[in-house]
């Protein structure tokens, strides 16, 4: 599956409450499922001394999934294609690492 099949297919199950802006929602709901990841790594580091095995795999894989699925609905109600992103993304670090500034903090380094 590539990106724009992905973003295509997502949209059929987009249904979420209109609460103001249309990215209002689904920011919310990547910020949730961001935490989600966080936690199970966190855990697995608390509980499992980072032992990783092939159960926290998958349910890592499902709350990236999650954390995919609403960053989508964020790119395409901002008018937004995934590939666009991705290419922007890879050319923004490319030239940060050209101009050896890849390490350090800031947007517009």
């Amino acid at each position: 599956m590539d990106f724009a099949e992905y973003q295509r297919l997502s949209r059929r199950t987009a249904k979420y409450p209109a609460i103001g802006h249309p990215i209002v929602y689904p920011t919310l709901g990547l910020t949730n499922e961001a935490g989600e990841v966080a936690g199970k790594i966190k855990k697995l580091f608390r509980d499992r001394n980072g032992q990783l095995d092939e159960t926290i795999r998958e349910d890592l894989k499902a709350e990236l999934g999650d954390v995919l699925w609403y960053l989508t609905q964020i790119a395409t109600e901002l008018g937004f294609s995934l590939e666009e992103i991705a290419r922007y993304n890879i050319a923004k670090l490319a030239d940060r690492q050209s101009r050896g500034v890849i390490r350090g903090d800031g947007d517009h380094r």
